[in-house]
């Protein structure tokens, strides 16, 4: 039995610990200090002390990303809300808000908000298995996101308009992101010696990783100095991975610098001149945030997510998606020109303050809490 606090209770389920600091920890601890007695519920592998340390109340969870055990999943679930019994319940990412607002009514939790980031891999690629379980995943959404005391947080506005077409509008936020430390991370002069763009990501072939290797293999044959570096790691939980060996035979080729997973990303920016993601569609990325916050040039793809943050030839530069040889000439263009780096990223510096920050993300998520369970005066 979890210890009564007398304040409402607001309970995360996450898949991932990492993920939870990563995307919203800060939140949690603004919840906190609002008043709230938060909980998470996630996988624990590196980040249980530093979720603890934070003042939250943790429960190691379970729940893998891919399809798993479901009725299992779905009974610890339910479990943890007897346990818990949140006021509200905040699921984060697909699955967690598919099994969690299931288990929510099962439990009879009336009040949750289900954050999901993007459409994923069911809903980006066509074929397989992919198009059998899209209909399915479509209409458990539309059955378990609306009703009295339910919302879905989406970061883009395409994301909302398909929200919308589920459940009643006004039950469907949009609120780009995590929200970004703009007081962290904040400009950096760049450092002398070859420019370096950098992919921050899961190693995914849906988030370009494969385009952007043949643009590298492109700007080697005309001679262009840049240096290209993958940040991060592949994910054997997603069926579009990257295997580790085929990282390797790039690296061992001379196309890309392989830095892997990094927790400190600042320095990433501190090295990194050029901030690259030609993703086939995304949520609102992050790592795109933290660059501009950074004062970073942004090369991203024409497609929901990326689209919103990247304004052509203002704070970076759009390409068409699935294409290596445009995404080349745009990182030639900006590797041969650091006056165009410097003007592109002032201007995304400037959109990451005025509309990224922590404080305007969080501030909409707390009132969205408020709305559900008001707190005591």
């Amino acid at each position: 039995m979890t210890r009564e606090t007398g304040r409402p209770r607001l309970l995360f389920v996450v898949t991932e610990d990492w993920y939870f600091c990563s995307h919203r920890l800060d939140l949690a601890r603004a919840a906190a200090a609002a008043g709230y007695d938060v909980h998470v519920a996630t996988r624990v592998t590196r980040h249980g002390e530093r979720i603890r340390a934070a003042g939250l109340t943790l429960h190691p969870l379970e729940l893998g990303r891919r399809v798993g055990n479901p009725l299992g999943e779905i009974a610890s679930l339910v479990g943890l809300m007897s346990r818990v019994r949140p006021a509200i319940l905040h699921n984060v990412a697909l699955k967690p808000a598919v099994f969690g607002s299931l288990a929510a009514r099962l439990a009879g939790n009336p009040r949750v908000v289900n954050a999901v980031s993007g459409l994923g891999y069911v809903f980006i690629n066509k074929g397989g298995g992919a198009a059998l379980l899209r209909p399915l995943i479509i209409a458990a959404m539309r059955f378990l996101f609306g009703g009295a005391g339910r919302h879905v947080i989406v970061q883009n506005v395409d994301d909302k308009r398909f929200f919308d077409g589920l459940v009643s509008p006004g039950q469907v936020h949009l609120v780009r992101g995590a929200g970004i430390d703009v007081d962290r991370f904040v400009p950096m002069p760049e450092l002398p010696g070859v420019p370096i763009a950098a992919a921050v990501a899961r190693l995914l072939w849906d988030k370009g990783i494969g385009e952007l290797v043949e643009a590298a293999r492109i700007l080697k044959e005309r001679g262009v100095p840049l240096r290209i570096a993958l940040v991060g790691r592949p994910d054997p939980d997603n069926p579009r991975t990257v295997p580790e060996e085929t990282v390797r035979g790039w690296v061992a080729e001379g196309l890309v610098e392989w830095w892997g997973h990094r927790d400190d990303i600042v320095d990433v920016w501190r090295q990194a001149v050029i901030a690259v993601r030609p993703a086939y569609r995304d949520g609102s990325p992050t790592a795109l945030r933290e660059a501009a916050a950074c004062g970073r040039p942004l090369v991203t793809t024409d497609v929901p997510g990326c689209n919103e943050l990247v304004r052509h030839d203002d704070n970076g530069i759009l390409v068409p998606v699935r294409e290596a040889r445009p995404l080349a000439d745009a990182l030639a263009r900006l590797a041969a020109d650091p006056g165009l780096r410097a003007g592109l990223g002032s201007r995304a510096r400037q959109r990451a303050v005025e509309e990224f920050s922590s404080d305007t993300v969080i501030a909409a998520q707390l009132a969205l809490y408020r709305q559900l369970v008001p707190l005591p005066h």
